[in-house]
């Protein structure tokens, strides 16, 4: 008796780009509308009803446990802002927790059997392009346009290649440090069950019996620990580069 395709496990491995769902073209320039997007969409959607669902009919008085969690989740993101930044910089609370929830959520969508958004290294390019506006704004807005320019002349006029260089890689180390990370846990994964269905299919086994159990331990620490974690990351790094952009100041 032959088995469904499904219990069979794969006989061959493939790691693969996001799938393209359909192609444009604009102005000569091909765009592409991949699984990403949608799935994008998908994260958004659950933030925006998350948020609708905790932030429903606030009270000053007789508090639900649902607004409870809304305000436990605003302190703690205004807390970290304070610390991290400094309490001028609380109007950056928004981006940060926009950036944290969308980093895990992102991550979390492959225990659903779907492809995590943060293994598309366009979505981690596009927020670090966006801290990099900001750590540029930032220097600008306190030293001006002639004191940014010169600050890649600094210590010596020799730097300026090694200054500049400095600056792009800045957002480049962010965003291949979150990617490589989701991706190559989602690469191992598939490594792993790989290796197993072999191992069941060369003992004689039809069923690929040492698939169950084992990957999901592994997928504990791939989706939910390093997911949570380089969503921290990917934030304190943001915070840290945006804040040491200014000149010190004592918060008050």
């Amino acid at each position: 008796m032959k088995l469904p395709a499904f219990l069979q496990g794969s006989s061959e491995l493939t790691v693969s780009g996001p799938k393209i769902i359909a192609s444009f073209d604009v102005f000569g320039i091909t765009i592409h509308f991949t699984e990403t997007i949608v799935l994008q969409w998908f994260v958004i959607a659950i933030l925006l009803l998350t948020a609708r669902f905790l932030t429903h009919k606030l009270t000053i008085h007789g508090v639900s446990k649902r607004q409870a969690i809304a305000e436990m989740l605003v302190d703690a993101i205004h807390n970290l802002v304070a610390d991290t930044m400094g309490k001028r910089w609380m109007f950056m609370a928004p981006y940060i927790a926009t950036i944290f929830s969308f980093s895990i959520l992102g991550s979390l969508i492959s225990l659903l059997g779907l492809r995590s958004v943060t293994s598309d290294f366009s979505v981690l390019a596009t927020w670090s392009a966006i801290t990099f506006v900001m750590i540029t704004a930032t220097k600008i807005r306190f030293t001006g346009v002639k004191g940014w320019l010169k600050g890649f002349l600094d210590p010596v006029p020799v730097m300026l290649p090694i200054n500049i260089l400095s600056e792009v890689a800045t957002p480049v180390s962010m965003a291949l440090r979150h990617f490589g990370n989701i991706a190559g846990g989602a690469v191992i994964t598939a490594l792993l069950y790989y290796g197993l269905t072999g191992l069941s299919h060369l003992i004689g086994l039809q069923f690929p019996i040492f698939t169950i159990g084992i990957p999901a331990v592994l997928s504990l620490y791939f989706d939910l620990f390093s997911g949570f974690m380089q969503a921290f990351i990917f934030c304190m790094l943001t915070m840290v580069f945006i804040s040491n952009a200014a000149p010190d100041e004592t918060d008050h």
